[in-house]
């Protein structure tokens, strides 16, 4: 199966339902025999997809920059845990590492990640599914926002359709899977 990395908030003060759908995710990730990719945290969300994916017998690989190694956050108990020198190297060998990329509700080190994979993704950097879960319409702001720089030219219309779009965790797990055996 693939190694799926997943974005998510490392925050310790959301409300419970982003915790229980990061918990749902990792949890679906594993029972569907995928490697869970993650930031390598255990708090937050972070904390949450991973306790999921393990509750189901997944396997982790978490990646994580020393200096949160440092605050004590990095979770100890991924099957592995991958330590890089700085934010930067996290994502280059989390795209490095995964097939494909979740990205669920989050705040700035969330949408840094997205879009940085989506943007390597449209220079051809990588060819890997990038899926965003909305659930309630938490993204639809920023998709229509994203929209008008396509209508101004900013974006290109290709690039907007490799962004695929989820509302459920099985649908996004669905639409994963789907990018990956279209090849």
């Amino acid at each position: 199966m693939a190694a799926i990395c997943v974005f998510c908030a490392s925050s310790t003060t959301l409300e419970q339902r982003w915790l229980d759908l990061a918990a749902e995710t990792g949890r679906v990730l594993a029972q569907r025999g995928h490697t869970l990719v993650s930031g390598g945290g255990r708090v937050g969300m972070m904390g949450a997809v991973t306790d999921g994916a393990r509750s189901a017998g997944g396997h982790t690989l978490g990646i994580i920059p020393q200096c949160l190694v440092d605050l004590e956050v990095a979770d100890q108990d991924s099957a592995e845990l991958v330590i890089t020198d700085d934010m930067a190297a996290r994502k280059t060998v989390m795209i490095d590492r995964s097939d494909a990329f979740i990205t669920l509700p989050g705040g700035l080190g969330t949408l840094d990640e997205l879009f940085e994979v989506w943007t390597t993704s449209t220079l051809d950097v990588h060819r890997k599914p990038i899926v965003l879960l909305d659930p309630d319409g938490f993204y639809d702001g920023l998709t229509r926002w994203l929209g008008t720089l396509v209508d101004q030219k900013f974006v290109r219309p290709a690039a907007m359709d490799m962004l695929l779009t989820a509302r459920t965790v099985a649908e996004a797990v669905d639409l994963t899977e789907s990018a990956l055996a279209a090849g």
